[in-house]
């Protein structure tokens, strides 16, 4: 379906606009379609994210910094999003050893669990959304995203 449909509007849009209205309406669905599988968890795509980089560290905790350089979604509140982690029990943070002004965070063995167990079902939530697509157009799609950024 068109855009143009999808928004219900019969102004002529430019290819530009098309283009970036598309990629935001899409990103839009695949949000909530990810949020709605981490809904029961009580957990949302940021914390997810978070929780996934705090695992890739392999037990070594890491900066706030650290964190919201590898967001995909690079947002001031990373502070809030970690504190509703610890609240929850799913990640930790303590002082730096080193430097009494930087707070350290990692992830705990709850947080690890629940991040198993969502990974099933997150992928397979990504293979059904892209599964309309070769092998080919999964390739061309990465390449002409990674063109616009």
């Amino acid at each position: 379906m068109k855009i143009e449909q999808i928004l219900k509007t019969s102004k002529k849009l430019s290819s530009h606009k098309k283009i970036v209205v598309s990629i935001l309406y899409t990103s839009g669905q695949l949000s909530n379609i990810l949020n709605g599988i981490l809904k029961p968890f009580d957990i949302s795509l940021q914390q997810f994210n978070v929780l996934r980089i705090l695992r890739g560290q392999q037990n070594e905790a890491v900066s706030l910094a650290v964190v919201q350089e590898r967001m995909i979604n690079k947002m001031s509140n990373t502070t809030r999003l970690i504190d509703k982690l610890v609240n929850k029990g799913l990640v930790y943070k303590e002082i730096n050893s080193s430097n009494r002004r930087k707070i350290d965070i990692n992830i705990t063995n709850e947080g690890l669990e629940i991040l198993d167990y969502v990974d099933t079902l997150i992928e397979e939530a990504e293979k059904h959304i892209v599964n309309k697509l070769s092998e080919k157009e999964k390739d061309q799609l990465i390449r002409l995203l990674a063109k616009i950024r």
